[in-house]
């Protein structure tokens, strides 16, 4: 649960004069759902993601997760990036395998292995293993960073626009595979997206941020299409008209505002 989280910063060139990115920003995210959060740049949406994740601290308000307030990074709540920040050095398993170890400190080598493996084949990437990075599409990586994330069981785990740095074709294939893990492993997704149509695809709930400075959680949507959601059939449904058309006359009035 976020409560009344506002995060300010010193405008530089001068001492004291502060710009408000977001004031009093309030939101609860129910155990297994999946939330996207969407708005113009610059409204804070990142940066409301890395003080949840315990990158950044708030200027104000708190974070709550299983009703406990919670500051600085943890296994709890993993984050996969959009520039897939793996470790250049480590292979494929490497890379997984060191949130293991992280996460599960008494295992044997066997058990974490097992595991490592275990998601590297759940991402599709058996036969990877030994890769490093730079050997990578970008559509690789970012499977290596989603095996990664769910291989720790994190309560939530939160993704920055994972899919922008990946092409169409191979963004939609992720997307599904996303959708895959998240129903097998029950785990809380809370997602920041520019990407109207990937918000209403993937998420139960869409939260709109208003423009900053001082922006806030203006609206939210429920996404009630039914699942499995698959695209191409998506597009002829009336209802994900309707959301899409509120969704965009939300930032189109914002954006001339």
């Amino acid at each position: 649960m976020v409560d009344k989280v506002a995060k300010h910063y010193t405008t530089p060139g001068t001492r004291n004069q502060q710009f408000c990115v977001f004031e009093d920003v309030s939101l609860t995210v129910r155990e297994k759902e999946f939330v996207a959060v969407l708005g113009h740049s610059g409204c804070g949406k990142s940066t409301l993601l890395n003080i949840i994740a315990g990158i950044e601290t708030a200027s104000h308000g708190h974070i709550f997760l299983d009703g406990r307030e919670i500051s600085g990074p943890g296994l709890d709540r993993m984050v996969v990036f959009q520039n897939f920040a793996l470790m250049p050095w480590l292979s494929v398993a490497g890379n997984i395998r060191l949130a293991v170890k992280a996460a599960y400190p008494n295992w044997s080598k066997e058990q974490v292995a097992d595991h490592v493996q275990h998601y590297v084949d759940m991402v599709g990437l058996a036969g990877a293993e030994n890769k490093k990075p730079s050997a990578l599409s970008g559509g690789m990586r970012q499977r290596v960073g989603l095996a990664r994330a769910f291989s720790v069981n994190p309560r939530i785990m939160l993704l920055d626009e994972p899919f922008a740095q990946i092409d169409a074709l191979t963004r939609g294939v992720i997307q599904e595979e996303l959708v895959r893990m998240w129903t097998e492993t029950g785990i809380t997704l809370f997602m920041v997206t520019h990407d109207v149509e990937e918000a209403i695809l993937l998420s139960d709930r869409v939260l709109l941020m208003s423009p900053g400075p001082s922006a806030q959680i203006a609206q939210e949507i429920e996404v009630t299409l039914p699942r499995p959601r698959v695209r191409a059939e998506l597009i002829d449904d009336p209802r994900y008209y309707e959301m899409r058309q509120q969704i965009v006359d939300f930032l189109s009035m914002k954006q001339a505002a």
